[in-house]
C-alpha cells in the first residue's frame, strides 16, 4: 500500500476533521488490541471529536476508557503511517470475509447495488479498515496529550432497532492541549447546567419510564411554560395573528394529501379505529389548511395569519430522546400564513421583526441563515428565483445580519433559520421561517384575486421558539436555572430571622401577593443561615430578610443575586420589583 499525503493545503475545519477521522482509526486498532475478535461498524469524525461503533465480546465498562486511552497513546508514539489503497469489491468482500468483518461486508455490498466497482481501504499497524478518508500521513501527527475517551453507549447497526445492539466510544480531540483543557472545562460547566438535573433540583419538570419522550411539567415549570405563552400570544397579536386550535388525530387521507404519509409514515403515531386508519399529528400545517378551505378567500383576505400552541407527537427512536431538548410530545408556537406571492416580502420582514422581539426578552441575539433551492426541488424556477429574492431583501431591509446555506432549503420553498448562541457559547436553531408552495399545491389552495380570477396562495411557517420543550431546556442551560426575575417561579422569598418575626413576614408576604409577586415565606425550623442557602440553591432572584430592626422600622433587608444587601421601605421594593418584572430585566 502507497502512503497518500491528505492533509495539506487544508482549511483548520477540514484539517481537524481528518484529525478527528484519524483518531476514530487509532481507537479502533486500540479496540483490536484489547478485543481481537471485535466485529467494527464505522467510525466518523463528529463535532468536537469522533466515535466508533463495536460489536465486542463483553459489555464495557467506564473503567476500560483509560485503558484504551493508553493503548492509543502507544500507538500515536509509534508512529504508524496511515496508507490508503484501492480493491475491486469482489476482493474487498474475500478480505473482509476471511477476517470475518460482517458490518464492512455489509457497507460494501450496499457500496455494490450502488454500481461502485472498488472501494478504498485504509491500513494503521494491523488495522485494516473500509473507509473514504482523507486520513493524516501518520498517527504520530496527533498529539497524545490532545484527546480524550469520553462516554460509552449503545447504539442500534444502522440505528434500526431491527438490528444488533453495538457498543460506541466516544472522544474527544483537538490540536492542542490547551483547547482539550478548555472544551473540557467547557464540558464541566455543561454538566452543572444540565436541564435534567437542574429541572429536578428546581421542581421543575420530571421524566418517567411510563411516558417515554413525554415530560412531566411540575407547578413550578408550568409558570415558566405559561410566562412563555403569555410572550408569545402577546406578540402574535400584535403581529396580527389569529388564535386557532385544532384536533390531535385526523384520518390517514388528510396525511396521504399532505404527503406525509408517504414521507414521514415511520415517524407518525398511527393506529386503526372503525376500520379506518388514522395518525396523531406530527405536524399542524394541514389542519391550518382545512380552516382556511372552510370559506372562499379574496385577496382582500390576505394576509390571513393563523397562530396556535399545537400539540404534535413524533415517534422519535427510544435512543435519540434527550430530556426536554429531544422528546416525543413536542408543543410549538406555531404560526401558518396564507398570502399572496407579491406580499411575501413585506410578510416576512414582520416575521423577523417579531423573532427579534422574542428574543430581546431573554437578552437573546438572534443569528440568521439563508437557505436556498435544493438540488431536489419542486416548483417553477421563476417561483424559486422570486421567493429568494424576497427572503433575501426581507433579511436586507431588517438589516438582519445573515450566513448564506445554499442548496439547504426544504425541496417546498427556501428558508431562513435562526440560531442563538447561549453563555456556553453553544449555537442552537431555533425558529424557521419557511415559505412553502408545495401545500398549497396539493390541497388546492385558492383566493380570487382583483381581476376575479382563481389563484393559489403561498404559506409561510414560522414557530419562534421551535418547540416549548426544547426553548425550556435550553434555557434552563443558559440561565443555569438563574431564571430572569420576570420568568423565575418565585420571585422573592421572606426568611423572618426567628419565629416571632413570623407575623410581619406574613404581612409582607400579602402585599407582595396583592402586587403580583410571585413570593414564598421559609419560616421552617432550620437556622437562617440555612434558610439563605436554600433559598440560594433555588436561583431565587430576592432574599427577602426581616428581623426586629426591620419590623421596628417597616423595613426589609432585600438580597439580590449578587449577594448585595440592601434596607428597602416596602413602598420602594414593590415599584422597584414590578419595575424590573414588566421591563423583562
Amino acid at each position: 500500500m502507497s502512503n497518500v499525503s491528505n492533509s495539506s493545503n487544508m482549511s483548520k475545519k477540514t484539517n481537524l476533521a481528518i484529525l478527528r477521522h484519524s483518531a476514530s482509526h487509532v481507537l479502533a486498532a486500540a479496540v483490536l488490541e484489547m478485543f481481537p475478535e471485535a466485529k467494527f461498524g464505522i467510525g466518523p469524525a463528529v463535532e468536537n471529536g469522533f466515535y466508533y461503533d463495536f460489536e465486542l465480546p463483553r459489555t464495557l465498562i467506564p473503567e476500560d476508557l483509560p485503558l484504551l486511552e493508553e493503548k492509543m497513546r502507544k500507538i500515536i508514539a509509534a508512529n504508524y503511517p496511515i496508507e490508503k489503497a484501492e480493491m475491486l469489491i469482489k476482493k474487498a468482500l474475500e478480505h473482509f470475509k476471511k477476517v470475518k468483518q460482517d458490518y464492512k461486508i455489509e457497507l460494501i455490498k450496499d457500496l455494490e447495488k450502488t454500481g461502485e466497482k472498488k472501494v478504498s481501504v485504509y491500513k494503521l499497524n494491523n488495522f485494516v479498515d473500509l473507509c473514504f478518508g482523507p486520513h493524516l500521513d501518520s498517527t504520530g501527527e496527533i498529539k497524545d496529550d490532545s484527546f480524550k475517551l469520553s462516554r460509552l453507549s449503545g447504539v442500534y447497526w444502522k440505528s434500526d432497532e431491527k438490528n444488533k445492539q453495538l457498543q460506541r466510544i466516544y472522544g474527544v480531540v483537538f490540536e492542542s492541549k490547551k483547547e482539550l483543557d478548555e472544551y473540557l472545562a467547557q464540558m464541566e460547566e455543561a454538566g452543572k447546567r444540565d436541564h435534567k438535573k437542574l429541572g429536578h433540583e428546581l421542581d421543575l419538570y420530571s421524566f418517567h419510564p411510563e411516558a417515554p419522550g413525554s415530560p412531566f411539567w411540575h407547578p413550578k415549570g408550568m409558570i415558566i411554560w405559561n410566562e412563555l405563552e403569555f410572550l408569545g400570544k402577546n406578540l402574535r397579536k400584535k403581529y396580527e395573528f389569529e388564535e386557532i386550535q385544532t384536533p390531535i388525530i385526523a384520518k390517514q387521507d388528510l396525511w396521504k394529501i399532505s404527503g406525509h404519509w408517504e414521507h414521514y409514515k415511520e415517524s407518525m403515531f398511527h393506529f386503526e379505529l372503525d376500520n379506518d386508519k388514522y395518525a396523531i399529528k406530527p405536524m399542524d400545517c394541514p389542519f391550518n389548511i382545512l380552516i382556511y378551505k372552510e370559506e372562499r378567500r379574496s385577496y382582500k383576505d390576505l394576509p390571513i395569519r393563523f397562530s396556535e400552541i399545537g400539540r404534535v407527537f413524533r415517534n422519535e427512536k427510544s435512543g435519540e430522546l434527550n430530556g426536554l431538548l429531544r422528546v416525543r410530545h413536542i408543543t410549538q408556537d406555531d404560526s401558518h400564513t396564507f398570502l399572496a406571492k407579491d406580499q411575501v416580502e413585506d410578510e416576512i420582514r414582520k416575521i423577523i421583526k417579531m423573532a427579534c422581539e422574542y428574543y430581546q426578552a431573554f437578552n437573546l441575539t438572534p443569528e440568521f441563515f439563508f437557505s436556498t433551492r435544493p438540488e431536489d426541488y419542486m416548483g417553477e424556477i421563476k417561483d424559486w428565483d422570486e421567493a429568494e429574492k424576497n427572503l433575501e431583501n426581507a433579511l436586507k431591509k431588517e438589516k438582519a445580519k445573515y450566513k448564506l446555506k445554499e442548496k439547504d432549503g426544504a425541496f417546498y420553498g427556501p428558508k431562513i433559520d435562526i440560531d442563538i448562541k447561549d453563555a456556553l457559547g453553544r449555537r442552537w436553531q431555533l425558529a424557521t421561517i419557511q415559505l412553502d408552495f408545495q401545500l398549497p399545491q396539493r390541497f388546492s389552495l385558492e383566493y380570487i384575486d382583483s381581476n376575479g380570477k382563481k389563484k393559489q396562495p403561498v404559506m409561510i411557517h414560522a414557530a419562534v421558539f421551535g418547540s416549548f420543550e426544547r426553548f425550556i431546556g435550553i434555557i434552563t442551560e443558559h440561565y443555569a436555572g438563574a431564571f430572569p426575575l420576570w420568568l423565575s417561579p418565585v420571585q422573592a422569598m421572606i426568611i423572618p430571622v426567628s419565629e416571632k418575626f413570623n407575623r410581619y413576614g406574613e404581612k409582607i408576604l400579602e402585599k407582595l401577593k396583592e402586587n403580583n409577586v410571585r413570593v414564598e415565606m421559609d419560616n421552617s425550623d432550620e437556622s437562617l443561615g440555612k434558610r439563605i442557602h436554600a433559598a440560594e440553591k433555588q436561583k431565587i432572584p430576592y432574599i427577602v430578610i426581616v428581623g426586629e430592626k426591620e419590623e421596628k422600622s417597616k423595613s426589609l433587608s432585600v438580597r439580590g443575586r449578587d449577594k448585595e444587601q440592601k434596607v428597602l421601605q416596602l413602598e420602594e421594593f414593590i415599584p422597584k420589583i414590578q419595575k424590573e418584572i414588566a421591563e423583562k430585566k
